[in-house]
C-alpha cells in the first residue's frame, strides 16, 4: 500500500512539475535581458562620448572666453596707441610749423644783420677818412664772415657806443634763434622716433588682431561641430532610451503571461492534488493508519558585526614659495597688450597694459624694489638705476637693453637661457629669445644689476 501512494503521489508532482515549467518564456526573457544589456553597453559608450564633446565644449568655451578678454584688451591697446600716434602727428606737425617759422625770422635776422653789415662798414669808411680808430677799421674789413664780424668787433676796446649796443642786440637775437631752432629739431626728431615706433607697433598689433580674430573663428568653428556631435550622440542616446525601453516593458508583459500562466498551473495541479489526495485517504482509511512525521526546521540569525571608521587628519598643502622678479610677470603672458606710455596708472595695471619700462618697474615693485617714480620712468631712467655689468656676466634678474627705434629704446628682464621676459609691442608681456634672430640683433651689450 505504501508503494502504490508513493507511486501516486510521485506521479503528481511529476504533473505538476510539467505544468509548472514554461521553457519558451524564459528562452524569450533570456533572450530580450541579452539585447537590454547589449543596448545598455551602447548607452554607455554613447553617454561617455557625450560626456567628452560637454567637456570638450567646457575647455573651448574657457578658451574662447580667456581669448575673447584678450582681444577686448588688443582692442583697447590699439585704440590708445592709434590717439597717441595722431597726437605724434600732429605735434610733428606743429613743430614742423616752428620751425619754418624760426626759419623765416633767422633769414629775416640775416638780411637785416647783412644791411647792419653794410651801415657799419659805411661807418667804418666814415671814420677812417676822418683820421678815426685804425683797429676797429680792420677788424670789421678783416672778418671773414659776418658772425666772424660780430664777435671781432664786440672784442675792439675802442668801438663806439652806439655800435656796440647795435652788435650785442644783433648777437644775442641770433644765439636765441639759433638755440630755439636746435631745441625744436632736437624734439621734432625725437616726436619722429616715437611716430616711428608708433607706426610699427600698429602695424604688429594689427597683424596680432588678425591672428586673433583667426583663432577666434576656429574655436568658435570646432564649438559648432562638437555641439553637432553632441546633438547627434544625444539623438542616438535617445533612440537606445526608447528601444530599452521598450525592451522593459516588453520583458515585463512577458514576466506578467509568465506569472499567469503559473498561477493557472498550480491552480490546476492543486485542483489535481486535491483530487488525487481524496482518492489516497479512501484507500487510506481501508489500510492501517500510518503515523506522519513532521520535521521541524530551524534557521539561525547573524548578526552583521558592525563596521567601525576611524578618521583621518586632513594634511595641509605646502607653502607655495614666493615668486621672484625673474617669474613674478608670468602672470600677464597671454593677458596683456602694449600700450606706449601704459602701465603708469592702476587702472592700465588691472587691464595689463604696461610699455616695457612700466612692466620692468611694475616686476621689481612686486619684489619689494623701487625704481623711482613710477609717472616718469623710461628706459633712460632705469639704465642709470643699477650698475652697469658685462654681457658675459649677465644673470637672471639683470636689466638687459635693445637699439629698437632709438639707442636703449627697449628694456626688459633676462631670465637666463638666452631669454628675457618683457613687455614687448608685438605680444604684450611674453618671454622672448635673445640669443637669436630679431632681439639677437637689436640686443646693445648693455645690462644692469639692480
Amino acid at each position: 500500500m505504501k508503494k502504490k501512494m508513493l507511486l501516486l503521489n510521485t506521479t503528481v508532482l511529476l504533473g505538476l512539475g510539467g505544468v509548472l515549467s514554461t521553457p519558451t518564456y524564459a528562452s524569450t526573457i533570456q533572450d530580450m535581458e541579452s539585447q537590454k544589456s547589449q543596448i545598455q553597453n551602447q548607452r554607455q559608450d554613447v553617454q561617455s562620448n557625450i560626456k567628452a564633446a560637454s567637456d570638450e565644449l567646457t575647455r573651448l568655451q574657457a578658451e574662447q572666453d580667456q581669448m575673447k578678454a584678450q582681444l577686448e584688451r588688443l582692442t583697447i591697446a590699439e585704440e590708445e596707441n592709434n590717439k597717441k600716434a595722431q597726437k605724434t602727428e600732429a605735434d610733428i606737425k606743429e613743430t614742423s610749423k616752428q620751425v619754418e617759422q624760426l626759419e623765416k625770422e633767422i633769414k629775416l635776422l640775416q638780411e637785416k644783420l647783412e644791411k647792419r653789415n653794410d651801415i657799419l662798414k659805411d661807418r667804418a669808411r666814415s671814420l677812417q677818412e676822418s683820421g678815426g680808430n685804425v683797429e676797429y677799421l680792420q677788424v670789421l674789413l678783416g672778418s671773414s664772415s659776418f658772425g666772424d664780424f660780430v664777435d671781432r668787433a664786440l672784442a675792439v676796446s675802442t668801438i663806439v657806443d652806439a655800435d656796440r649796443g647795435i652788435l650785442k642786440e644783433t648777437k644775442n637775437m641770433q644765439d636765441e634763434l639759433k638755440t630755439k631752432q636746435a631745441d625744436v629739431k632736437s624734439k621734432l626728431a625725437s616726436l619722429e622716433d616715437m611716430k616711428a615706433e608708433l607706426d610699427e607697433m600698429t602695424v604688429q598689433l594689427a597683424a596680432q588682431k588678425k591672428q586673433k580674430d583667426a583663432l577666434a573663428k576656429e574655436l568658435k568653428d570646432k564649438e559648432a561641430k562638437n555641439e553637432e556631435l553632441k546633438a547627434s550622440l544625444q539623438a542616438k542616446d535617445s533612440s537606445l532610451a526608447n528601444e530599452q525601453s521598450t525592451l522593459e516593458q516588453n520583458i515585463k508583459d512577458q514576466k506578467a503571461a509568465e506569472e499567469a500562466a503559473r498561477k493557472a498551473a498550480r491552480k490546476a495541479a492543486e485542483q489535481a492534488a486535491k483530487e488525487a489526495a481524496k482518492k489516497a485517504a479512501e484507500q487510506a482509511q481501508k489500510a492501517a493508519a500510518a503515523p506522519a512525521e513532521k520535521a521541524d526546521s530551524s534557521s539561525a540569525k547573524a548578526e552583521a558585526p558592525k563596521a567601525s571608521s576611524n578618521d583621518v587628519a586632513p594634511t595641509s598643502a605646502p607653502a607655495p614659495k614666493a615668486s621672484n622678479v625673474v617669474t613674478v610677470g608670468n602672470r600677464w603672458i597671454g593677458n596683456s597688450a602694449y600700450v606706449f606710455g601704459g602701465g603708469r596708472s592702476q587702472s592700465d595695471i588691472s587691464h595689463g597694459l604696461f610699455d616695457c619700462s612700466s612692466f620692468v618697474h611694475w616686476a621689481y615693485s612686486q619684489v619689494g624694489v623701487n625704481l623711482g617714480p613710477l609717472g616718469s620712468v623710461s628706459t633712460e631712467t632705469l639704465k642709470h638705476a643699477g650698475t652697469q655689468v658685462s654681457s658675459s656676466q649677465m644673470q637672471p634678474g639683470d636689466l638687459v637693453f635693445f637699439d629698437t627705434y632709438k639707442k636703449d629704446g627697449h628694456v626688459g628682464i633676462y631670465v637666463g637661457g638666452g631669454k628675457f621676459i618683457g613687455a614687448q609691442s608685438s605680444t604684450g608681456v611674453a618671454i622672448a629669445n635673445m640669443s637669436s634672430g630679431y632681439w639677437k640683433q637689436k640686443f646693445n651689450g648693455r645690462v644692469v644689476r639692480i
